[in-house]
């Protein structure tokens, strides 16, 4: 598959498609749902917001990362949950509607968010005029491919409620199947790339993501957060929308840099284990 194709149409296709399947899974009730939970939502959004982009620079300067992997792992870090949060959620019996109204409020607030973590990225690990920052177009960019269709799925499933409800399965598995491909098309068209510092990567990843799943469980409950919603907390901060984040590194029209998106390709197959595991732990834990 020629590259600029892939850059220019399958990975926005890929990514709205994901997007799209969240908001068919969603209703005003999820957003409305912040005023059950406020404490829950609190503590997540304190977490997925300030914690974690201050334990993943940290990571950045003990792992000695260059600046486009420095960069990368900073745009994984300001990324909202993923979908497949929800699932793992429910399989460790976590509070599924606290992380489908996570889900909702973190990929809506990210449009501002991420922008504004990633700019600070950029201009604190590179020398200045060496690269350009996310401007307002940009943002507007990302605006679009996370929120339009998150509100044509709503809208779809305000609309056609069954419809949506009977499509909500097939999708969340296409998005998988989505996801594995972003991260198989990053590995193949950067494929010297990964070779040569895949293990260099690896650890700081993997690092990053037993922190995020250590702190999504454990600092809930640590203020006082009962166990189902604090597992959902967990599984919501630590597993990112990687699609998300490979996306806005790839895309010509945004940063347009493949390498940024090395640190969320391998964090995309390296949370599959790693959430299936803590899961488990979880669940053994009384």
């Amino acid at each position: 598959m020629n590259q600029s194709v892939v850059l220019s149409v399958f990975l926005p296709v890929s990514l709205g498609v994901i997007m799209l399947g969240l908001g068919l899974g969603l209703t005003l009730a999820d957003f409305k749902r912040v005023l059950v939970y406020p404490k829950a939502v609190i503590v997540a959004l304190v977490c997925q917001l300030i914690v974690l982009p201050i334990a993943c620079f940290g990571l950045c300067y003990v792992f000695q990362l260059p600046p486009v992997y420095a960069v990368g792992m900073m745009l994984l870090a300001a990324s909202p949950g993923g979908t497949s949060a929800n699932l793992y959620s429910h399989l460790a019996n976590g509070d599924v509607a606290l992380n489908i109204t996570l889900t909702a409020v973190t990929s809506v607030l990210a449009i501002l968010t991420l922008p504004f973590i990633v700019n600070l990225s950029l201009a604190h690990f590179y020398d200045a005029g060496t690269v350009l920052p996310l401007q307002f177009d940009k943002v507007l960019q990302v605006f679009a491919i996370v929120l339009v269709p998150v509100t044509v799925g709503m809208l779809v499933r305000k609309r056609f409620p069954n419809f949506a409800e009977r499509m909500t399965k097939p999708v969340k598995i296409f998005s998988l199947v989505f996801l594995f491909a972003v991260v198989g098309i990053v590995a193949v068209t950067q494929w010297d790339v990964v070779t040569s510092t895949g293990m260099t990567l690896t650890a700081p990843v993997l690092a990053f993501n037993i922190i995020s799943l250590t702190v999504g469980y454990f600092v809930p409950r640590f203020v006082g957060i009962e166990k189902r919603q604090a597992t959902a907390i967990g599984m919501e901060i630590g597993i990112h929308n990687s699609t998300l984040s490979i996306t806005i590194a790839m895309s010509a029209a945004l940063l347009n840099n493949p390498q940024m998106a090395l640190p969320s390709a391998i964090y995309g197959l390296i949370a599959f284990i790693t959430a299936a595991i803590f899961g488990v732990l979880v669940n053994k834990t009384k």
